[in-house]
């Protein structure tokens, strides 16, 4: 019997061969000669007893595949692919390689990006690919493995295991109150400019600035003017700047909080958000060794 590497070489030609119609383009395609071709292709007829091709007088003429060779390609096609499949599952078994992760540019900016690092030295084989977007992304399409979202937890064809919780509140620049000594009682909060996050525009449940002062039990606020940006990160680097007063998600507002680029203000009063962070991933691909570690390390974080 012929050897496999041989015999697997051999039916590769043959197929570029009968799809190009011609030994030198299927030479190219493989990155060979084009007498290399024709002599996997000649071996693969004497192991085989037959012709597979109809040779012309000429050189130069296209090949025509034989009737038998016809039939035979569409399973020899189905069984490259399937080796293609199976050649995928045994690199997405593997620890190292790349981890197609989803996030936001806002999440990636405040959360993720200045963490991690920390998964990186612990998985150093694992080589994280980001891919930042606003709108949600197809998983198998985009061959995305892994992401973070946020909302109510409901997204068809993912498993969706919750991250953290956010409480919404207001916070500005350390130097802002130190200017303002007026800033005493939250209806204070009216009289001072206000940055909007409209990247929660059409968010069912998230809480806006209405929803605060209502909180707060001030009346009469209405409809208020002010900034109004579409990115959580800038709305943040607003507040930071000294440009007014953001009305922080928790999440994203923890590290610059930390850091004192940020101050909150009147800490006893917040608003919960309905909405949340959720790891997702499609459910076939939860066994893989590297979405778990990144699974657990996100869990591990914000446990933390």
């Amino acid at each position: 019997m012929m050897k496999t590497p041989v015999h697997l070489n051999a039916l590769r030609a043959f197929e570029a061969s009968a799809r190009h119609r011609s030994f030198s383009a299927a030479a190219a395609e493989l990155n060979v000669t084009p007498a290399a071709v024709g002599q996997l292709v000649r071996a693969l007829e004497e192991w085989l007893g037959t012709p597979l091709f109809h040779r012309g007088n000429s050189g130069r003429a296209r090949l025509v595949a034989t009737d038998a060779a016809q039939r035979a390609l569409p399973d020899i096609r189905a069984g490259f692919d399937s080796l293609s499949l199976g050649l995928e599952r045994l690199k997405e078994g593997a620890t190292g390689g790349v981890l197609t992760v989803t996030v936001s540019p806002a999440f990636a900016a405040k959360w993720l990006l200045p963490r991690i690092e920390r998964f990186q030295a612990a998985w150093p084989d694992t080589d994280i690919r980001l891919d930042t977007n606003h709108k949600p992304v197809d998983f198998v399409a985009q061959r995305v493995d892994i992401g973070v979202r946020y909302g109510m937890g409901d997204w068809p064809g993912l498993v969706a295991e919750k991250l953290m919780d956010e409480e919404i509140y207001p916070v500005c620049s350390p130097a802002l109150p130190r200017r303002h000594r007026r800033l005493r009682k939250p209806g204070d909060l009216i009289r001072e400019t206000l940055i909007h996050d409209l990247s929660m525009d059409g968010y069912t449940g998230f809480p806006s600035w209405d929803a605060w002062f209502q909180k707060a039990g001030v009346t009469g606020a209405g409809a208020l003017r002010g900034m109004k940006i579409n990115n959580s990160a800038a709305v943040l680097q607003a507040a930071i700047e000294g440009h007014g007063i953001a009305l922080a998600r928790s999440v994203m507002a923890r590290d610059d909080l930390a850091a004192g680029r940020l101050v909150r203000l009147f800490p006893g009063i917040a608003c919960t958000s309905a909405l949340a962070y959720y790891v997702v991933y499609r459910a076939e691909c939860s066994s893989l060794p590297r979405l778990v570690a990144f699974r657990d390390w996100l869990l591990k974080e914000a446990a933390t």
